[in-house]
């Protein structure tokens, strides 16, 4: 044991206390101004405690420090941490200014060093971000061999990571995945530095969940959540940590937990200055209030989302689509699929997509959205990824009428949801029980319909429990109830004798206006997507036969 500050701050700084660490490391700065190392000790104590400003303070010292020991791969090493930093904060002024300043330091350096390989790395990202899919992997691959030549392990995994995200995004997912895979074995390592050990985490992480490889995303969230638990004071990597395992917990079906979590995320990514992470905790947020039927709630945390930098769709639109404000949430999401240019960006927008272009009846364009998931699911090889495909598909069919091709996708996107993804067994489940009523299977019906409601039942899942109990499914069969109207058995009548809207409007002696809101509430009170389907109903009821 010691007295001396110094020595107490690298020892707190070894043992990752990082609050004692900092305190420890200012208290000798007072003293004495610290020499390079340990000002790149306070920066990282900073840092990972939340305090950003403290963190490029000392970064900015410490860089300074090293060029008048005439270290200059040390300085350059901390102008690219600080040009890195700045960077993800938004400010391309500064972030230039500090990568350009360790490009100058590089060029009068007399040999090859390893930060050549580190300054790749911010133009993979700007490759990335443009969507140069091709430049981001070979630069990516560069800076790896730059890490292997020197054997510099950070480097070596910070350039695998950005190959295999580069190769998601050109579509070859499974190569991309491995990459992955082997950057996470030099942070399971336990020797990497917390900077990037937490960073590689989290864009693994992300990476697995743009390709849908759930069990990864969640496999590598735990390994995360050890390593964050691990250090109790740190407020850096936490934040986004809980957002991931909100998102576990969501698929899950743990609703109230997840949302616990996300609001602990906010705050943690807020008190760090993490803008961006705080809109995907709001946005995690609101999807579980959307789901719980708390549409007010919801409508806030998106918009705040937004306000955060985080791109509220799909969900808003699955909002609108909630309200019954379907039009609404088909512009949306048609103005969403025609700026999203990336592969990733569409797949998140795909699915929810085909569900609000049916809704809306819009089947042509929910063709189309559903041809192009299933290409992009062929691409990802993810059976959670091919499920969605599947279940859009199943929804498509029995849409069009066609419940026996509507079936078989349904119960394999059922097969896949069955044991870690409740809500979405729910759902296919209740899809396929409107095809088992469409086919005349009555106890089978009975069966996924029992089934799903339960599910929603326990799940908090209000809006789909309400959609159920109101359904035709909830009394299906000759002389069950059907909540219609008599002027809507009548409009039904002609709409399954194949009349148009005008032609009945113009039978009844009413207005097309008038005809169009019976058919809406019609398929709304069958709970039944389009008129084929309206027409299915109404064989199998009985209702085409009675006076």
């Amino acid at each position: 044991m010691t007295d001396d500050p110094l020595q107490l701050g690298r020892a707190h700084y070894q043992r990752r206390a990082w609050s004692d660490a900092w305190q420890s490391l200012s208290q000798a700065d007072q003293a004495a101004p610290l020499q390079g190392d340990d000002l790149e000790r306070l920066a990282m104590a900073a840092y990972l405690l939340g305090r950003d400003g403290d963190y490029l303070l000392a970064l900015e010292r410490a860089h300074a420090a090293h060029l008048a020991a005439g270290d200059r791969a040390r300085a350059v090493r901390c102008a690219f941490w600080l040009g890195l930093r700045l960077m993800f904060r938004g400010e391309t002024g500064h972030a230039t200014g500090w990568l350009g300043r360790a490009q100058r330091l590089l060029d009068q350096a007399p040999h090859d060093c390893v930060e050549q390989g580190y300054l790749l790395l911010p133009l993979v990202n700007q490759h990335l971000d443009a969507g140069e899919f091709d430049a981001a992997y070979s630069a990516a691959e560069r800076a790896g061999a730059i890490g292997d030549r020197f054997a510099d392990a950070e480097l070596t995994a910070s350039a695998r990571h950005l190959q295999g995200r580069a190769r998601i995004e050109q579509g070859r997912v499974t190569e991309g995945l491995a990459l992955l895979d082997e950057a996470m074995l030099a942070v399971a390592t336990g020797t990497l530095s917390p900077m990037v050990t937490g960073l590689t985490y989290c864009s693994v992480i992300d990476g697995c969940q743009q390709a849908h490889a759930m069990r990864r995303a969640h496999e590598w969230t735990a390994a995360l959540t050890q390593w964050c638990d691990a250090q109790p004071e740190m407020v850096a990597f936490s934040g986004i940590c809980l957002v991931h395992r909100a998102e576990i917990l969501q698929t899950h079906g743990a609703w109230d937990d997840a949302l616990a979590e996300a609001r602990r995320a906010q705050a943690r990514c807020e008190a760090a200055g993490n803008r961006h992470a705080a809109g995907a905790a709001l946005y995690q947020q609101a999807e579980v209030l959307r789901l719980r039927g708390e549409f007010d709630d919801a409508e806030d945390a998106y918009g705040q989302a937004s306000r955060h930098g985080w791109d509220p769709q799909p969900g808003l639109a699955l909002l609108r689509a909630a309200q019954r404000r379907v039009h609404e949430a088909a512009r949306a999401i048609d103005v969403a699929l025609r700026t999203a240019t990336q592969r990733c960006q569409r797949a998140r927008l795909l699915p929810a997509a085909v569900q609000v272009l049916l809704q809306a009846g819009e089947r042509d364009a929910a063709a189309r959205a559903c041809d192009e998931l299933e290409a992009i699911a062929t691409g990802f090889c993810s059976e959670e990824f091919g499920a969605l495909a599947a279940y859009a598909r199943g929804s498509l069919a029995l849409a069009a009428g066609h419940a026996h091709d509507a079936l078989p996708c349904l119960q394999r996107a059922a097969q896949v949801w069955q044991h870690e993804a409740p809500y979405g067994l729910a759902r296919a489940r209740m899809q396929s029980a409107h095809a088992r009523h469409a086919l005349g299977d009555a106890d089978g019906a009975r069966l996924d319909f029992d089934a799903a409601r339960a599910l929603f039942a326990r799940l908090g899942a209000a809006p789909d429990l309400a959609q159920a109990d109101a359904s035709v499914l909830a009394g299906a069969g000759p002389g069950r109830p059907h909540g219609l109207t008599a002027r809507e058995l009548q409009v039904l009548r002609l709409v399954a004798a194949g009349k148009s809207n005008k032609a009945i409007a113009t039978a009844l002696f009413l207005s097309e206006r008038t005809i169009d809101r019976h058919v809406s509430n019609i398929l709304a009170k069958l709970d039944v997507p389009s008129r084929a389907a309206a027409t299915a109903f109404a064989y199998e009821a009985d209702l085409i036969r009675r006076t």
